[in-house]
């Protein structure tokens, strides 16, 4: 028996005895009402992954957010280095075979998106007594598939989230490292020390409870990704007249169109976080209109800007699409715009880290000393490893080709196709049905569209792990930050913002820069 139980629950709702003997229809009224969500039910849970004590109850008019503003974290969380890798993607795959693999896989992963929020408003629905989740995405691994599933999603998406917040405060530190020394001319600053000043500066915010708390720090985020795209559509349109006269189009092969598999991948990928956003939404039944509006708003940042690059410089494009803008202020504005936006974007990444982090710690829900705590030994561990591994880059390849696809198309579908094959009765008693008992319940459409997207998913990690397999061979990575300080051993980053001339020989210059190319 859980004391004071009632205390936490609102007036209008009934005493919680009546909880456990609501039918499916009446929790449908809850969550579709908003009651669920809003003010979840306090009592012993179902799984380990939420709250099962009074002593980490949050408190009561915990901020939630609408769909427009979950569509909003959707975008923030999917764009960001896409918006500079995209349009060379396209340059390996070619201009209409890039629009078909672009689109195929926004559907795709917009669907498994649409799945998981499926997944988890049944969840809800099944088990009305669901309090605050500290991680959905494992969660739904566990009432779907079991508990040696939930191990399993819960290191993948730890080691995925770790690395891409590795990798977001190196990219921006950079960034802003770059600005500092060749534009500032602040030579004495090191990267190391802006890694750093950084991570000290997202600090505060990672203590933030949960994307409720911190959505004005996403609108932020989208806000400079809408400025990059502006500065990156107008550096290409002040190129244009020059480059367009002298483009080369690439010479695309099978082989270059698989290896611009993997970068599609990158792009849309961020479901990890999905069913955190959903579960802190006033109607999480609404979280389908945020993942339409979300996906839909990706490509409509990414495919024009595709397009438009494609047909200005061509075959001239390098790694990034911003080295081929010639004017020096809109390429740093671009720049600085994907660096702030990878700053804050790194607020939600490590978020769910964090909750299962004070989850196995046994720290309250509450703000307090064991929030403090826990969430700032996880991001000392991300500066660790930034500082021992400047040039992470190599490592987080082949770390993310190998468990985007796995958390982003194959979980989802899985999770689905489990939830849709087991019987309410199932559900009650945990029975988790056989592989054979889903592929016979299972409508065949459905499942063969899933399956379709399993194996294209399966593919492309495969085929995305044997290239991070070969860029981490080929790698040279530096002395730590930590042992540089008693080498005196200078530290040279592998990151470089480059200018690349436009046309068929890589020769032309717009704004006649000396030395620019």
């Amino acid at each position: 028996m859980i004391p004071r139980l009632n205390t936490y629950l609102p007036v209008s709702f009934p005493p919680i005895t009546g909880v456990f003997k609501m039918n499916a229809e009446q929790s449908k009224s809850l969550l579709s009402s908003g009651h669920l969500s809003a003010d979840p039910y306090i009592n012993n849970c179902y799984s380990e992954m939420c709250m099962s004590t009074t002593q980490v109850a949050p408190q009561p008019g915990k901020h939630k957010i609408g769909w427009v503003i979950a569509a909003i974290f959707i975008i923030a969380d999917m764009v960001g280095g896409g918006v500079v890798a995209m349009p060379v993607a396209f340059k390996l795959s070619g201009l209409p075979m890039g629009i078909i693999i672009m689109l195929t896989v926004a559907v795709s992963f917009e669907y498994t998106g649409y799945l998981l929020g499926k997944v988890w408003n049944k969840i809800m629905e099944r088990n009305p007594h669901i309090g605050v989740c500290r991680k959905p995405f494992p969660e739904m691994a566990k009432r779907t598939m079991g508990t040696n599933m939930q191990r399993f999603t819960s290191v993948l998406g730890n080691v995925t989230q770790f690395g891409v917040s590795v990798v977001y405060l190196l990219l921006s530190s950079n960034i802003i490292h770059y600005f500092l020394s060749h534009v500032l001319h602040l030579d004495s600053v090191s990267n190391c020390l802006v890694i750093t000043a950084l991570a000290f500066i997202i600090w505060p915010f990672t203590l933030l409870a949960s994307p409720g708390e911190f959505w004005i720090v996403i609108v932020f985020a989208m806000l400079t990704t809408v400025i990059a795209v502006v500065s990156i559509h107008t550096g290409i349109a002040l190129d244009s007249s020059a480059c367009f006269s002298a483009v080369a189009y690439p010479q695309t092969t099978s082989t270059s169109t698989v290896l611009s598999f993997g970068i599609f991948l990158f792009a849309f990928s961020g479901h990890y976080v999905f069913p955190t956003i959903q579960h802190d939404m006033k109607n999480p039944r609404d979280f389908t209109k945020s993942i339409i509006a979300g996906f839909l708003g990706v490509v409509v940042l990414y495919l024009p800007l595709c397009i438009f690059a494609f047909v200005v410089y061509g075959d001239s494009m390098a790694e990034s699409v911003i080295y081929s803008i010639q004017s020096p202020f809109l390429q740093l504005l671009a720049n600085l715009m994907i660096a702030f936006h990878c700053i804050m974007t790194l607020v939600i990444v490590i978020n769910p880290l964090n909750q299962e982090v004070e989850h196995y710690a046994k720290i309250s829900h509450a703000f307090g000393v064991g929030r403090v705590v826990t969430r700032t030994i996880v991001l000392f561990l991300v500066l660790f490893v930034a500082l021992t591994v400047p040039d992470f880059q190599p490592v987080m390849n082949l770390v993310g080709a190998s468990t985007i696809p796995m958390g982003c198309a194959v979980l989802p579908s899985l999770f689905f196709l489990y939830s849709e094959a087991a019987t309410e009765e199932e559900w009650r008693k945990g029975k988790i049905p056989t592989l054979k008992e889903v592929l016979e319940r299972t409508d065949k459409t459905v499942l063969i569209i899933n399956l379709v997207i399993i194996f294209g998913a399966i593919l492309g990690g495969v085929l995305g792990s044997y290239q991070g397999v070969l860029k981490l061979v080929k790698a040279k990575f530096t002395q730590p930050c930590y042992i540089r300080l008693f080498t005196e051993t200078t530290y040279n980053s592998t990151f470089q913002v480059k200018n690349v001339c436009c046309g068929m020989n890589r020769d032309i210059n717009v704004f006649n820069v000396t030395d620019f190319c």
